[in-house]
């Protein structure tokens, strides 16, 4: 009697393994999750307890969607393949458009409404644009592929010396500029005064360059878990080599805290358990020519998603069957990008 051996990736590992080589999926896709919702709800204008909220729910759904994407659901959605779901860095220039227009609780109304009806026109014109594969050979899908590992980077760099935008980015308001504003709007604000009410949507801009830009610290700091993942990678052998990542993560975060630069007093105070309600910022609105503009980004997404399961296809020895396989995966992923928008994500 002869048994059918067990396709390497649909064996299970032992427990701890798994929970290792899982903590390091997590953490290397944390800082994408993370940076996206940080840009949207700081454009926003929202308060830090709502990007908390933008930053758990962006979370949250990854991880639901992963789960459905790897395991599968039915035989219409789901990849069923090693994948981890995380945030396209497509979409945040559209986003960050619409919320410069429209700060505040409205504007994510219309960005999360534009996401769900994007996802809803994805999700019906998936099956035509899976007959069209045939146009994309493996020159097209392997140039993707290495287009988005070179604007992954950025994200990489932003991190070591610092955000676009926050207490670490290239230029600061100039902090004597700002007392004055305060003074003037205090002034205008109390009792009697004749001076002019200051206005709402006034805003100084950041033109001083910022001390802690590219501090040397971080730098090396970054520089240390490089060195520390390369050395491990290369020598070590078996399961150490196969958590690399994980391991020059703590090596880093273990020298940031002996250095005092790790706080962790908001983590002590942060509930253990928390839950992530549906429709936090309000209903969805629906404008048409922002769903139209997310529909794009969608296509773009597809294109993405083709390079990305196909070469995840050679690397796992898995034969990808392009336009059902495909399918299977855009469709999951519009009903993915639909469910996060009601959950208050931008994934």
């Amino acid at each position: 009697m002869t048994t059918e051996k067990l396709h390497p990736v649909d064996e299970k590992l032992p427990t701890g393994k798994l929970a290792a080589l899982g903590l390091q999926h997590v953490l290397v896709m944390y800082a994408g999750a993370v940076a996206v919702p940080l840009i949207v709800g700081r454009a926003l204008k929202l308060s830090p307890q709502d990007v908390a909220y933008l930053i758990s729910a962006d979370l949250f759904c990854c991880g639901l969607v992963t789960l459905i994407q790897s395991l599968g659901a039915t035989q219409w959605f789901g990849i069923r393949l090693p994948v981890m779901m995380g945030v396209t860095f497509a979409s945040v220039a559209p986003m960050v458009a619409m919320a410069n227009a429209n700060p505040g609780e409205m504007g994510a109304q219309m960005i999360f409404g534009a996401i769900i009806g994007a996802g809803v026109i994805s999700i019906l014109i998936a099956p035509v644009v899976s007959r069209m594969l045939r146009f994309f050979p493996p020159v097209v899908t392997g140039t993707i592929i290495a287009v988005i590992g070179i604007s992954l980077m950025r994200i990489g760099i932003n991190w070591i010396f610092g955000n676009p935008v926050g207490p670490t980015a290239p230029s600061i308001v100039n902090p004597e500029h700002k007392q004055w504003l305060d003074a003037a709007a205090a002034a205008a604000s109390a009792p009697g005064s004749t001076l002019p009410a200051i206005p709402k949507d006034l805003a100084l801009l950041p033109k001083m360059p910022n001390p802690k830009y590219a501090d040397l610290t971080g730098v090396g700091i970054a520089g240390l878990v490089l060195v520390t993942i390369m050395l491990i990678s290369k020598f070590a052998k078996g399961f150490v080599a196969n958590i690399s990542v994980l391991l020059g993560i703590v090596v880093g975060g273990i020298v940031a805290a002996m250095m005092g630069l790790m706080n962790f007093d908001k983590v002590g105070k942060a509930a253990w358990f928390d839950v992530v309600l549906p429709f936090h910022f309000g209903p969805p609105v629906f404008e048409p020519v922002l769903i139209l503009t997310m529909t794009l980004v969608m296509i773009v997404v597809m294109i993405e998603s083709t390079g990305m399961f196909l070469a995840l296809g050679e690397m796992t020895d898995q034969k990808v069957d392009q336009a059902p396989i495909c399918l299977c995966r855009w469709w999951f992923d519009f009903v993915g990008a639909w469910l996060a928008a009601q959950n208050g994500s931008l994934d």
